[in-house]
């Protein structure tokens, strides 16, 4: 992040001069929103700030923000904007991608960002479909899935976005929805604070091609049933009146209980914090299909040492050790030939 002196904004001076073009009620349109409202409140400057996208109805999103940004090639958003965050890491460099563009042609470059811990704030738009491409299953398609690539119905297991990420040793994994700016805002603003790669997972309505996907967890007359807040510290518990929680069982799995069949110490409480990432993949997988209970929130976040600074520090102490370099030496020392 950029030591030089921050300007005081407002959400018009992240708000580029272009057309929004996305289909009337995409909650992509929410998504932008909750990100300029936010942005003048993280104190950087928008000169120094970075948004880069692959390909899919998502990655249109550089071009509505008034900052630096690329649109990049289907799936390499995560190692254009490595190589920005190395080379440049007073920048603060954002990544916006789908469900399509991160999880298939991208899942290599997603999870070698995740692992290096390079200092990104990675969010993915989850719709479960491809929207650009008018209407193909997707990587996190469910099992059954009618669509025009799958007439007779998915049979492929869908990827869950957060276990990927927890299994590449992400340090911070999060989940939010399009139908709650504040907590958007929340989730966006604690993924910005962390230092190395912080990945969000954003359940986001396709109302063209799928919508109503997320109806039976995100919408308002469900949430207080069907939607878990993960606050570090504090007791997992949900339900119009917090009359139910989680546990868990003597086989280690997650249960989910109404709090007056337990004694209140069995409720789990939740540690974000924590170096092992298992209670956080258990927790990613405690839903076990779209209408049951579903966690928000954060699920890690715990430091480790960001890539770009590891980076620096090899380089330093190379050219401590060795002196100045030279690249022509460097290129004929080995392997070389005339022809």
């Amino acid at each position: 992040m950029s030591t030089a002196q921050v300007a005081v904004t407002t959400k018009s001076d992240w708000t580029s001069d272009q057309e929004v073009r996305w289909c009337p009620g995409c909650g992509d349109y929410g998504i932008l929103l909750a990100v300029q409202t936010l942005m003048p409140e993280l104190g950087v400057n928008p000169e120094n700030t970075v948004f880069i996208s692959g390909i899919g109805c998502s990655s249109r999103f550089p071009y509505y923000m008034n900052t630096y940004g690329m649109h990049s090639i289907h799936g390499r958003a995560p190692a254009i904007a490595t190589g920005v965050a190395t080379a440049r890491p007073d920048l603060d460099v954002w990544v916006i991608t789908g469900d399509g563009d991160g999880l298939s042609i991208g899942g290599n470059h997603l999870i070698h960002a995740l692992r290096r811990n390079v200092n990104l704030n990675i969010l993915l738009f989850n719709n479960r479909i491809y929207g650009l491409t008018k209407g193909q299953y997707s990587p996190t398609s469910e099992v059954g899935k009618v669509t025009k690539s799958t007439p007779m119905g998915s049979v492929d297991s869908p990827f869950n976005p957060l276990s990927v990420a927890l299994g590449a040793e992400a340090g911070f994994v999060a989940r939010t929805h399009d139908l709650d700016r504040k907590h958007m805002m929340e989730t966006f603003r604690a993924a910005h604070d962390h230092q190395g790669a912080s990945f969000v997972e954003i359940y986001q309505n396709c109302n063209v091609f799928n919508d109503g996907q997320f109806n039976d967890i995100t919408k308002k007359n469900a949430r207080d049933e069907m939607m878990i807040n993960l606050a570090h510290g504090e007791p997992i518990t949900f339900g119009a009146d917090q009359q139910r929680g989680v546990v868990m069982g003597s086989d280690g799995q997650l249960q989910l209980v109404e709090l007056a069949d337990v004694s209140p110490d069995a409720v789990l409480v939740h540690d974000a914090h924590r170096h092992d990432s298992s209670l956080a993949f258990a927790l990613a997988r405690l839903n076990t299909d779209d209408a049951s209970p579903t966690p928000f929130g954060v699920f890690r976040n715990v430091e480790r040492q960001e890539y770009a600074s590891a980076v620096a520090d090899q380089v330093m102490a190379a050219s401590e050790a060795k002196g100045p370099g030279n690249l022509q030496d460097l290129l004929r020392s080995n392997g070389t030939w005339q022809v």
